[in-house]
């Protein structure tokens, strides 16, 4: 397949690398000190699941040098989401698919917005990395998933090949029966993980080995249960218990990256994750008091500084 990784970070880096060492023809579209470290030593990768180094890289920060690409994989930070959609354009093709692997739960409806539904695909990337150096991706742990599907859950031949390509890289790949529920259910656990280990400055152990903060964490997460199935998302039963025992099962050293951009003073994508919380619920009257504290906590630390 032809693959446009809109942008080699964190995410799009390690998938897009996965997917090119397995012969699939993929630009990556980066910028800065990155983009240059790509172009004179390659991109590497160093996972548990096995470390790779790409020599020849096809890197460019201009999207119309890609031309047309079967999908593009959308993972740009969330305050970048509406501009780098637009940079999508050149990239499209009559049946290109612009798959959203962000955190948020409401990019796809910007690309619909913005592309039309007919270049919009709904996913979710399950993964733990970083960029330790320019040029250099950093996974940690074992799994990295990726989660995709049509936004009206309609079967299709381009999600069927994205998903074969993806296999035949070694990389996890799903497409669920319903996938608004495989996409909120990551956003709970997710915006939740950010929420409460931002707020804290606590990794998950501390916070699971501390009944109190245990409290909050379940409460977070059922605030953010409550909003889903108010928009008419059919999340199973039990949601809340199989996430708190997916977060107990994670190292415990484990924080959300948002704790890591606080820390060293970058932006933080807080206002789409538990911002996006607090401002749904009100919009849909439903409380989130817990939110709604961790939200004004962080809101200082929004623009980074």
């Amino acid at each position: 397949m032809k693959i446009a990784v809109m942008a080699a970070g964190a995410v799009g880096g390690y998938f897009g690398a996965r997917l090119a060492a397995a012969g699939h023809d993929v630009a990556f579209i980066a910028r800065g000190k990155h983009l240059e470290a790509i172009r004179n030593r390659g991109l590497h990768i160093q996972s548990e699941l096995g470390d790779l180094q790409l020599k020849e890289v096809n890197a460019t920060d201009d999207p119309a040098q890609v031309g047309p690409v079967d999908i593009v994989i959308f993972a740009v930070k969330l305050w970048s989401t509406e501009d780098s959609i637009r940079a999508c354009r050149p990239m499209l093709g009559q049946d290109t698919a612009v798959i959203s692997f962000q955190n948020g739960v409401e990019s796809s409806a910007v690309i619909r917005s913005e592309l039309g539904a007919k270049h919009s695909m709904t996913g979710s990337a399950y993964i733990s990395s970083v960029i330790s150096e320019p040029g250099v991706i950093q996974h940690f742990g074992n799994f990295a998933k990726l989660v995709f599907g049509e936004d009206d859950n309609r079967p299709s031949d381009r999600a069927c090949a994205f998903q074969k390509a993806c296999q035949n890289s070694g990389i996890d790949a799903i497409i669920p029966d319903d996938i608004r529920v495989a996409h909120w259910e990551k956003f709970v656990g997710l915006a939740t993980l950010s929420g409460v280990t931002t707020a804290t400055r606590s990794s998950i152990g501390a916070i699971l080995a501390d009944p109190q903060m245990t409290a909050t964490y379940r409460a977070t997460m059922s605030e953010i249960v409550a909003i889903a199935k108010a928009q008419g998302i059919s999340l199973p039963d039990g949601i809340v218990d199989r996430v708190m025992k997916f977060a107990a099962s994670l190292p415990p050293g484990m924080t959300a990256s948002s704790l890591k951009d606080l820390e060293n003073g970058y932006r933080l994508e807080t206002p789409w994750l538990t911002g996006s919380v607090v401002r749904m619920g009100r919009e849909l009257n439903i409380p989130t008091p817990v939110n709604d504290t961790l939200n004004s906590i962080l809101r200082p630390f929004e623009n980074g500084g």
